[in-house]
């Protein structure tokens, strides 16, 4: 037996990273043989040991800049105008795009449109909580106003 440090996910075996005990043919002949694992040797595991710390440090630090940013639009209010009828009814939508460009332009925040959760496009005038979704742990609302065009 040895142990190997895979490369990419190899099926029914582990995923990139994991370390693996396997029969000795089986990883040389094949999984270090293919380029799909090393051998996990003691510099190996020490490098490993340290791309995951370093990995770990990142996705912390993401979290806590998403935290922040979610305090921070939670009390902001981005105020959009569009034409519309009588009825308040807006010729055309407001859409994810429209309310990221509002609060890149405004605000001075950049958030991929993807990341706002518009279940559909705004087509009147109103007030209208908006959840983003800036992290895979952390959501926030952000409140757009749609007035009219030309009246404020």
């Amino acid at each position: 037996m040895m142990k190997v440090i895979l490369l990419t996910e190899v099926k029914k075996l582990g995923k990139k990273g994991d370390v693996v005990e396997v029969a000795e043919g089986y990883g040389r002949n094949y999984l270090i043989a293919k380029g799909l694992a090393v051998e996990a040797t003691e510099g190996k595991l020490k490098e490993l040991k340290e791309q995951k710390e370093a990995r770990d440090r990142r996705k912390e630090k993401e979290l806590m800049e998403a935290r922040a940013l979610a305090e921070k639009i939670k009390s902001i209010e981005v105020v959009l105008y569009g034409k519309c009828g009588e009825n308040g009814k807006l010729f055309g939508a407001i859409t994810s795009k429209d309310i990221a460009d509002a609060l890149e332009g405004a605000h001075k925040i950049k958030i991929d449109k993807r990341k706002i959760e518009l279940k559909e496009n705004i087509k009147a005038l109103g007030v209208y909580p908006v959840d983003i979704k800036l992290h895979p742990e952390v959501s926030t609302r952000l409140k757009v106003v749609v007035k009219e065009e030309g009246r404020g």
